[in-house]
């Protein structure tokens, strides 16, 4: 940190602003699931996506779309692209916000030395500034290829504490969870077998407050590292869970998991109601998307 930042020789890629920085911790926070973690951050004229990925089993991305912005003013060809400590970012962002204080911060990069700059602008008497410094970008190791398991998709929507309670319930049973889906009668059946068994179904038609949506016209079966399904909700939120959202569970191709959840990046104060799922309400512009993939476990 500096009392006030460097002049820049060349106009920058990207400058940004932001009104809810907490709104912003949040969503990165979710992908967060170790203390030392490094992201790929790739901007363009759409928008900012960061990528966090481990052992080319589990991948995450964060979708902030240009309209969570105030203003966005994107001047590069191509889409450029660099490293970054995710628990840097967080940590800095973080210092920007307190209680009952939503500040308005400037993003910028790159700096005259690469790195991404972070400024208060809504006072004139304050002004806190941040520098991260950055690297050039690593190769994503692998690309989720995420193609329809058959014609017809497998999906089901559930409310995300339900769907972190269940998965944080089956810690102690087994390293591996089984995940059933099945048409009739209509249910989801989390499994863990190994010190104990445990098994939690969610009934479609008796749990419609729980399993909002259920797309399933076979019976299907895969298995999943617990420790990678555990990232998916260790880090969710606890306005996500508040909101009573929901989350999305889709089943591609070979048993690849996608799950996605919505993560709120209005001004505090700012309820939108029509943003709570996955189910075809209108969607706020002002929300995160948050996506995950898992590789199934391979049968031996």
């Amino acid at each position: 940190m500096s009392s006030s930042p460097p002049e820049a020789d060349e106009a920058p890629d990207l400058v940004c602003r932001l009104d809810s920085v907490q709104g912003m911790v949040d969503a990165l926070s979710s992908v967060r699931w170790k203390r030392n973690q490094d992201a790929l951050v790739e901007i363009s004229e759409h928008g900012i996506v960061l990528i966090v990925e481990e052992a080319g089993c589990l991948q995450a991305k964060v979708y902030l779309k240009r309209e969570l912005f105030l203003t966005y003013e994107y001047s590069a060809e191509g889409r450029p692209r660099f490293g970054l400590s995710l628990g840097l970012l967080v940590d800095c962002l973080n210092t920007f916000s307190s209680p009952g204080h939503a500040p308005v911060i400037e993003i910028l990069y790159p700096g005259p030395d690469m790195q991404l700059i972070l400024k208060s602008v809504d006072s004139v008497d304050v002004c806190i500034y941040a520098e991260i410094r950055t690297r050039i970008a690593d190769t994503i190791s692998w690309d989720c290829d995420f193609g329809p398991s058959r014609n017809n998709p497998l999906s089901f929507t559930i409310k995300t504490a339900s769907l972190k309670e269940a998965i944080d319930d089956l810690e102690w049973p087994s390293s591996t969870i089984q995940i059933l889906l099945q048409p009739e009668p209509s249910s989801v059946v989390f499994k863990g077998e190994g010190h104990g068994d445990l098994q939690i179904e969610f009934p479609y038609y008796a749990n419609s407050d729980l399993l909002i949506t259920f797309q399933c016209d076979r019976q299907v079966s895969y298995r999943y590292k617990y420790k990678f399904l555990r990232a998916t909700t260790s880090n969710i939120a606890g306005s996500v869970l508040k909101d009573n959202r929901g989350s999305k569970l889709t089943f591609g191709r070979g048993g690849m998991l996608k799950i996605q959840h919505l993560v709120s990046v209005a001004r505090p104060g700012i309820h939108h109601p029509h943003h709570s799922d996955f189910s075809g309400l209108q969607q706020s512009a002002r929300i995160a998307y948050i996506e995950f993939y898992v590789k199934p476990e391979e049968d031996e």
